[in-house]
């Protein structure tokens, strides 16, 4: 089977090779969606659909049928087409989502913590990172919005938004199965059907069960490394008696059992045993065990009624809870050197109204939002070498409650003038407790006789933030196909409490930390050129980022401590470039080009203890956040064998990164290029598809995230966390009917 798939990725290099036209989409649509002589695309960025070109937003949106003929495996594929985005599986997790945009986002996916890019499962929000990394299957399209968001969405988010917008059933009966193997013994199965009952009244639903043997082995324990066991399942019904009513019930559940995802020792573990590097990246030698679970479930109503020509309202009611059982194995040995076990659980209902206005001059949305979400957990930070344990857990709990308004308003057929505000308000409780106990883990995770020591922190307070955030924006169209666009906003993220937090080390801790705001000014073009052979589009961006809220977690004599930094004064700009050609009904080629400048002008801490501050701007820098990102593809299609054969090369680049505020070359990742190709085959009656998709071809080792605890109390834990390597799988799809 092993020479089977050698070849296979061979064949897919060989494509790649033979149409000698590098790629990774962006704004992307397959051919048969994206003919010369139709290139728009729909969107719903603004709570209505629009052409691409119309928004004077920099949104990217990417077709589920686009996204699957590559062979993309879930939303974090979209790093590889988006330009100023950073989208990958958080250190030690195997669902867990990092998201960064413009470098804007929220590394530590500790709960309390809010992301600075929000994500939205069918204008439903979810609020923790965990279980976020969403697979591809029964989507409609994906939309990425880049800059602050919160004159149009439910929860105002600082760096932008994701939209992942599943399928409608729609009014006809469809059966569809889909099969892949690949590499890594990988077997996907996906089940997906809608079935009307009447003119009015559909069910529907999908299953997908998704299995993969491990990229590497724990060396320790003889368990996979980086493998995949995750069955999700999704259900709706939906009625829609006439054009003005659609009212849609549905539920999710999602269970991912993959093994823990330890990481790789970087260096010597400072005079323990001797060290002996991995013969793979994906290799582990960690002993704290491999029981992994996360469970996310949840279940939405959604009703839009057309009050007349002009007005509907919109109401979105939402339950989400999750459950995660974790570990993590700082020192990768077999010995609990420094090891975590840990545990979150969350919960939120979330109610959002929006009245929709579509005039023949005037659209917009008015809209209310309320969140009431409790997250909680708990960890033990085990320090075997001093047969010390220090517990941390604590809960945050939160209710939000917000208004907002976005309006379009056409001055002439020219210009347009859009402008909105939000006004939110936070209340957050947040309680934290911290205690040192002698043995090796607490009675929280099994050790009934550690004997308990010094209460490190142990309080509760709470805080409200309430903050007017507003969006101005002028766009000019000389044309209908062309938009010249200038905007300014205003983003905002509430401040919160560390659940880390050291009230011996940093007293402070139990005040919580502040907020933080970034003001945002972009200049755009959207075009379709060449009699709408060529679409463009262009975005300059500049941003005011104040008190950034940035973790730092410090080795101390007297274990970890963690604080976080309201980090003072950022300024980012760059530019953002999208590309897209369709010379001809049988070719398609896809381009982005991003370039961000992220500078840290004051950057304040507390870090050396004190209630002094001082600025370290000189020595810091943002985390996850490449200088540039470039990407390329091309799709050739000929009909052939009664059906259409397409085949894209793709090739997407990044340049270097920092994990850490602090710079830490051992860790940090260098620029790299990743080369992708798909071949596919449609019958004419589209009832049958089959591919082959290759992803990483020249197998690049490159790191995603990684731990740095040096010091001979801690191991001199420094591991290092690894993309896939060099993958190919077979895919095949039949639609019952």
């Amino acid at each position: 089977m092993r020479a089977a798939i050698q070849s296979l990725s061979l064949l897919a290099l060989a494509a790649s090779g033979a149409l000698a036209l590098p790629a990774a989409a962006q704004d992307s649509t397959p051919l048969a969606e994206a003919p010369a002589s139709d290139g728009d695309i729909i969107i719903t960025a603004r709570r209505r659909e629009e052409s691409l070109i119309n928004v004077p937003i920099s949104v990217s949106a990417f077709s589920g049928a686009t996204l699957e003929a590559q062979g993309a495996p879930d939303i974090t594929s979209l790093q590889r087409q988006t330009p100023n985005l950073t989208l990958e599986v958080a250190r030690g997790s195997n669902s867990t989502l990092i998201a960064f945009i413009r470098g804007v986002g929220q590394q530590d996916p500790l709960w309390g913590f809010e992301p600075g890019v929000g994500l939205y499962v069918d204008d439903v929000y979810v609020a923790r990172p965990q279980g976020a990394v969403l697979d591809i299957f029964d989507v409609e399209r994906v939309e990425v919005l880049r800059g602050p968001q919160g004159t149009l969405y439910g929860r105002n988010t600082i760096g932008g938004a994701i939209k992942y917008v599943t399928r409608r059933l729609g009014d006809e009966p469809m059966v569809a199965v889909r099969g892949t193997y690949g590499s890594y013994n990988q077997i996907d199965l996906v089940g997906k059907f809608a079935l009307p009952l009447g003119d009015s009244f559909a069910i529907g639903g999908a299953v997908a069960w998704l299995q993969r043997d491990g990229y590497g082995k724990n060396l320790t324990t003889g368990v996979d490394q980086y493998d995949k066991d995750v069955l999700a399942v999704r259900l709706s019904a939906e009625f829609a008696p006439n054009d003005d009513i659609f009212v849609r019930v549905a539920g999710d559940r999602t269970e991912d059992k993959s093994n823990p995802r330890h990481g790789t020792r970087l260096v010597g573990n400072g005079g323990l045993a001797a060290f002996e590097p991995t013969e793979s990246v994906y290799d582990t030698r960690a002993g704290i065990g491999d029981d992994n679970k996360v469970m996310t479930q949840g279940v939405s109503l959604t009703a839009q009624f057309g009050l007349n020509d002009m007005l509907t309202l919109k109401s979105i009611s939402a339950y989400r809870e999750g459950r995660t059982d974790t570990l993590i194995d700082f020192d990768n040995t077999a010995g609990p050197v420094l090891d975590i076990p840990a545990f979150y659980e969350d919960d939120q209902f979330t109610q959002e109204v929006q009245l929709l206005i579509e005039g023949d001059r005037l659209q917009g949305v008015i809209g209310g939002f309320y969140l009431n979400g409790r997250a909680e957990g708990a960890f033990d930070t085990v320090l075997g070498l001093a047969n010390l344990t220090i517990l941390t857990s604590g809960e945050v709990k939160t209710k939000s409650i917000a208004f907002f308004g976005d309006f379009n308003y056409d001055l002439t057929d020219q210009f347009k003038i859009s402008a909105g505000l939000r006004w939110t308000k936070d209340d957050k409780t947040g309680t934290v407790f911290r205690r040192n106990y002698s043995g090796i883990r607490s009675p929280v995770f099994g050790n009934a006789a550690a004997v308990p020591g010094l209460i490190r922190t142990d309080y509760t307070n709470d805080r409200s933030f309430e903050k007017f955030t507003p969006r101005i924006s002028l766009s000019y169209q000389p044309h209908d196909d062309m938009n010249l666009y200038a905007s300014w906003g205003r983003g905002f993220k509430s401040g919160g409490f560390d659940m880390r937090g050291d009230a011996i080390f940093t007293p402070t801790t139990v005040n919580g930390y502040e907020p933080e705001t970034i003001d945002s000014w972009e200049i755009g073009m959207k075009g379709a050129f060449l009699d709408r052979t060529l679409f463009i589009n262009w975005a300059g961006f500049y941003s005011n980022y104040k008190d950034q809220q940035v973790t730092i977690q410090v080795p101390a004599t007297n274990g970890i401590n963690s604080f976080v930094d309201n980090a003072g004064k950022g300024v980012i700009y760059g530019m953002e470039l999208e590309m897209r050609a369709v010379p001809t009904r049988n070719l398609q080629v896809v381009a982005a080009f991003g370039y961000t400048n992220a500078d840290y002008k004051e950057f304040l801490t507390y870090a050396l203890g004190g209630t002094t501050p001082i600025d370290v701007s000189d020595n810091r820098v943002f985390q996850n956040t490449p200088e540039f990102v470039a990407n390329v593809n091309a799709t050739w299609g000929i009909d052939v064998a009664g059906g259409r054969l397409s085949l894209t090369p793709a090739v997407s680049m990044r340049s270097a990164i920092s994990m850490f505020e602090v710079p830490t070359p051992l860790l940090d990742q260098g620029g790299y290029v990743l080369v992708d190709a798909s071949a596919s085959w449609t019958d004419a009656s589209e009832r049958f598809k089959i591919g082959i998709h290759g992803r990483n071809l020249t197998d690049e080792r490159y790191r995603v995230g990684g731990y740095n605890f040096p010091g001979a109390l801690f191991g001199n834990s420094i591991i290092g966390y690894y993309g896939p390597p060099r993958t190919v799988a077979v895919t095949a799809e039949f639609k019952i009917f």
